[in-house]
């Protein structure tokens, strides 16, 4: 990037990176949760079971009216290797709308490439290898074309995975002489979302992710596609009222934030979505008297102020918590969800 201030800049052209193919990696495709596996699986998942039927009941409910069901999720559903699980729902047209963060995009791009993901950090950091393959580079490619297309952030990394014609011009953004392929793209959200319409839509920061490490990292491009999925997912949040449901999986900041950001837009112009359902998954205790309660620390998590709380509570809707190992929850969400469509 240019810069024409007065301050000193890191002069990112001095980065080394090496193939991905020398990298380790903790989560395989023999790692994956795959539908047919997780039908016939059993999941104890104690007292959240209600919970977890109520809200899988909610969703379909919500499908059936032409309500939207949107999926906010953190990267580690990805890297717990529950991203089939979600695209298949959404190739069955149960979500309107998936979203996630920066490392989200990174780590189920990663899976479509070339079939594994999650490096070993404590091992590369001190090597300088933390984030340095230079296949991540290939996401900026892809941002740095969409930006120029003006498209969203999920809908060019996707359409890269998916689009040919794509491909080749972000691998001319990167002087590649051969095509980039993707083993894998069957496991991968953005994929599924591509291929059937659905919006993707990432919420990211700028320096938060790997990919900001690589000397192709262009913060207009990322910050530009990221702002128009920020506008995506806004146009479809009036659609959650009377009965449209929103879960965030484990994303204990961004999700939040971009919710209550979203419906406080759509509230200003007399949209707002009265009746809503949403749904925190995570680990955490939640304490309803916490909200309140500004000495308590559990009155900061934003996950469980904002949308298990305040967002339902001021639009007349409900919110549920379920607390517990995201690789049992999930799953168990999952098959209720298909035993119900």
């Amino acid at each position: 990037m240019e810069y024409a201030g007065r301050y000193p800049i890191f002069d990112s052209r001095r980065i080394s990176t090496y193939p991905v193919s020398q990298r380790q990696n903790k989560v395989q495709l023999a790692d994956l949760s795959r539908p047919d596996a997780v039908m016939a699986a059993h999941y104890d998942v104690c007292e959240q079971a209600e919970n977890i039927a109520a809200l899988a009941e909610a969703m379909v409910a919500a499908r059936r009216a032409g309500r939207a069901v949107m999926w906010l999720t953190g990267a580690h559903l990805v890297k717990n290797g529950m991203g089939p699980l979600v695209a298949d729902l959404v190739r069955r047209g149960l979500l309107t709308l998936a979203a996630t963060n920066g490392a989200g995009v990174i780590h189920d791009f990663e899976l479509a490439l070339f079939g594994a993901t999650s490096e070993y950090v404590p091992n590369a950091l001190p090597e300088g290898k933390f984030g340095m393959a230079y296949e991540l580079s290939y996401i900026n490619a892809a941002l740095a074309e969409a930006d120029e297309r003006k498209l969203g952030y999920g809908e060019g990394v996707g359409r890269m995975i998916c689009d040919a014609e794509f491909r080749q011009a972000a691998a001319k953004r990167l002087g590649l002489n051969s095509p980039i392929r993707f083993q894998h793209p069957e496991v991968s959200i953005l994929a599924a979302c591509y291929e059937t319409g659905t919006p993707l839509t990432v919420h990211v920061g700028i320096g938060t992710d790997v990919i900001d490490q690589h000397a192709n990292f262009d913060g207009r491009a990322k910050g530009g596609c990221s702002g128009r999925d920020f506008l995506i997912f806004t146009q479809q949040t009036p659609d959650l009222g009377e009965g449209g449901v929103f879960l965030n999986v484990g994303c204990a900041v961004t999700g939040p934030e971009v919710l209550l950001k979203a419906v406080s837009v759509v509230g200003s112009t007399g949209q707002p979505p009265y009746g809503l359902i949403t749904a925190d998954l995570d680990l955490k205790d939640y304490r309803h008297e916490a909200m309140t309660d500004e000495s308590s620390a559990n009155y900061y998590y934003r996950h469980h102020k904002s949308v298990v709380t305040r967002i339902p509570e001021a639009f007349s809707g409900r919110g549920f918590y379920i607390r517990g190992d995201q690789r049992r929850t999930v799953p168990r969400l999952y098959q209720e969800i298909i035993r119900r469509a």
